[in-house]
C-alpha cells in the first residue's frame, strides 16, 4: 500500500481525521521526519548491556541500521528485541575482541553484505580490580590493553574502508576522564584509555581532509556492571545516571550535521546531559 508518493509534507499527512489509522499514521510520517540517523549503517562495539545497549537502542530511534558486536549472543538478542520496535532487526555478531585475527574477515562480510559504514562506535571495554601497578598481573594488564587499545586499533584499520564509501563517516570512541587524571590503583585502565585517547586523536587528524568526523565521548560514571565495579558495589553505583541520559553525545556525534573533529567530549559534563528518569 503506497501512502506517500510525491506531494508535500501537509498532504500527506491529510488523512481524514474520521480514520482510526490517522494518528498512528501521523505520528509514524512525523517520526521519520526528525530520525537523525535514518538509514545509517552503525556498527557499536559492546552492544550487549550497559552503555553500549542503551547506545544501539538510541541509534534504533533514530533509524538507523544496526551492526551490534558482543560476546554474548543471549544478551545481543535481548537488545536486538527492542531495536526491531523502532526499524529492522540489527545484525548480531557474537565476538571477543580479544580475538584480533577476526577484524578483517568481519570487514570483508560487512563489505560484502553492506557495501559501506556510516557509523562505528568503539565502546567495549574492560575494566580489572583496583591493584598496585606492580601488583597487577602480565594477563590483566595484556587483557586491559588488548580490549581497550588494540582491538579498537584493529577495529579502525579493517573498517576504514567502509568508511570512506559512507557519505559523512563518523568514528566515536569512548574514553574516561582518567585518561588525564592519574587514579591510584586503576593503572591499566588509565593507560590505555591515555593510549586510546592519543591514538583516536592522531588519527583525526589524519582524516582531516575527508568527510570524517572522529571524536572521544567520556561518558562518566554509569550505572551499569562496569560502574558498579568502578564504585565498590551496585549499591553505590545506584545514585549514578542510567546510561540512557548520555546516549544525546553519541546521536549528535553520529549525524550528518556532526561539526566536532578530534575532540574529548564530557557527556554528561557538557550540554549533552539530559537525565533519564531512575
Amino acid at each position: 500500500m503506497v501512502l506517500f508518493e510525491g506531494g508535500d509534507i501537509v498532504s500527506a499527512l491529510s488523512i481524514s481525521s474520521e480514520s482510526p489509522f490517522s494518528f498512528l499514521f501521523t505520528s509514524a510520517i512525523i517520526l521519520s521526519m526528525i530520525q537523525r540517523l535514518k538509514n545509517k549503517i552503525a556498527l557499536i562495539t559492546g552492544a550487549s548491556r550497559g552503555l553500549g545497549a542503551a547506545v544501539a537502542k538510541r541509534f534504533a530511534q533514530e533509524g538507523a541500521q544496526l551492526i551490534l558486536i558482543g560476546r554474548e549472543t543471549a544478551a545481543l538478542e535481548e537488545v536486538d528485541d527492542v531495536v526491531q520496535q523502532y526499524g529492522p532487526p540489527a545484525l548480531l555478531v557474537p565476538f571477543d575482541l580479544s580475538d584480533l585475527l577476526r577484524f578483517n574477515d568481519l570487514a570483508k562480510s560487512l563489505a560484502e553484505r553492506f557495501g559501506r559504514l556510516d557509523i562505528l562506535v568503539g565502546n567495549a571495554g574492560v575494566l580489572d580490580e583496583a591493584t598496585p601497578m606492580t601488583h597487577v598481573t602480565p594477563t590483566a594488564w595484556h587483557k586491559i590493553m588488548t580490549t581497550n587499545l588494540h582491538a579498537n586499533w584493529h577495529l579502525l584499520r579493517a573498517m576504514e574502508p567502509l568508511l570512506i564509501e559512507a557519505k559523512a563517516g563518523r568514528l566515536i570512541f569512548v574514553t574516561s576522564d582518567i585518561a588525564t587524571t592519574p587514579t591510584a590503583y586503576r593503572g591499566p585502565y588509565a593507560v590505555s584509555k591515555a593510549a586510546l585517547e592519543m591514538m583516536v586523536k592522531t588519527y583525526a587528524l589524519e582524516v582531516k581532509h575527508r568527510n570524517f568526523r572522529v571524536n572521544l565521548i567520556d561518558p562518566g560514571g554509569l550505572r551499569t556492571n562496569m560502574g558498579a565495579e568502578w564504585m565498590g558495589g551496585e549499591e553505590r553505583a545506584a545514585e549514578l545516571p542510567l546510561p540512557e541520559s548520555v546516549t544525546e553525545a553519541f546521536v549528535r556525534c553520529a549525524e550528518e550535521g556532526c561539526h566536532y573533529h578530534g575532540e574529548t567530549l564530557s557527556a554528561q559534563k557538557d550540554k549533552f546531559f539530559r537525565p533519564s528518569a531512575a
